[in-house]
């Protein structure tokens, strides 16, 4: 599924949804790591079986999109009016009709409007000045299970270095405000949810998580 995507954009200068359309790399390394994270999100939201979903962080809609289009109840949110435009757009293109889009940060979620049986937020929380209140927002509005997503360091940013790109932040992708391994980041969502699930497709940490 090919989307238009931010390509580097930014708002409120702060680089805002995908550089490129990595689902539809052509790379074979960035492939099978794509085809990992996407294998691992999938079975997760398997496992929760939600009937609703919202996806915290959503960009140009990627997921969100996918699905709709396989008869899931799920909608999208994002900081950014730009990439939710274009969310707006790659839905239309997809024959998606019905509303699933809005603008909206993470710091102001509510209950009455965003809670959903899944709550999604993958590759948002290493952008957040604030994580733990990013954290917080989630819990708030979050009825069941939670999947969150963030890369893991320092692996990310060695193989960022391994392929030549961002040498001189150490690797460290642009808009990367938080790093954190594989134990440091279950001990800091470990505060806020029950962790039911640990993946590790290359190079992320992915956690199944339950409300308490």
């Amino acid at each position: 599924m090919s989307i238009k995507i931010a390509g580097g954009k930014k708002e409120d200068g702060i680089v805002v949804g995908n550089s490129y359309d990595k689902y539809a790399a052509k790379n074979p390394i960035v492939r099978w790591m794509m085809n990992g994270f996407e294998s691992s999100l999938s079975d997760l939201v398997a496992k929760a079986a939600p009937q609703t979903i919202h996806e915290i962080g959503c960009g140009e809609g990627y997921w969100v999109i996918r699905w709709n289009k396989q008869g899931l109840n799920a909608r999208g949110s994002d900081f950014s009016s730009q990439v939710i435009e274009m969310a707006i757009d790659n839905a239309a293109e997809a024959k998606i009709t019905h509303s699933v889009f809005k603008s909206r940060s993470i710091y102001d979620l509510n209950r009455v409007e965003d809670s959903a049986d899944l709550i999604v937020c993958c590759e948002v929380l290493e952008h957040l000045e604030n994580p733990e209140a990013g954290l917080k927002s989630l819990k708030e509005i979050a009825k069941d299970y939670v999947i969150l997503s963030v890369p893991r360091e320092p692996l990310w940013c060695a193989l960022n270095l391994a392929r030549g790109k961002y040498i001189k932040n150490l690797g460290n992708t642009p808009g990367h405000l938080q790093h954190w391994s594989k134990s440091n980041f279950i001990k800091l969502v470990e505060k806020y949810f029950t962790i039911v699930e640990v993946k590790s497709p290359l190079p992320w940490t992915m956690l199944l998580c339950r409300q308490r």
